[in-house]
């Protein structure tokens, strides 16, 4: 049995895609084309980073629970605390809305 195999590394395999490219788009296209490419990696890397700073703004938040909240109160108002809400001066209805 013959078996044909390419061994062919990461940088060569960008070689041949230019290749077939210029094949298919002819030389005149190929400029608007790799542009077009250029700019569609462009936006994928910006907002791959904004999800990871999103991400790590998120990690980076420091939110304690010391042990278990044994009553009521005590949750809402962590809870309150978390979302930025004043529970001072407020119900448990209050503070729920």
């Amino acid at each position: 049995v013959l078996e044909y195999t390419l061994n062919i590394i990461g940088s060569e395999w960008l070689i041949i895609i230019f290749i077939v490219l210029i094949l298919l788009l002819g030389t005149n296209r190929f400029p608007e084309a790799a542009k077009k490419i250029g700019k569609i990696v462009g936006e994928y890397n910006k907002a791959k980073n904004q999800v990871q700073n999103q991400m790590k703004d998120v990690t980076n938040e420091n939110i304690e629970v010391s042990g278990p909240v044994k009553d009521e109160r005590k949750k809402l108002e962590m809870m309150a605390k978390t979302l930025g809400v004043d529970s001072k001066n407020k119900t448990d209805k209050e503070i729920k809305k």
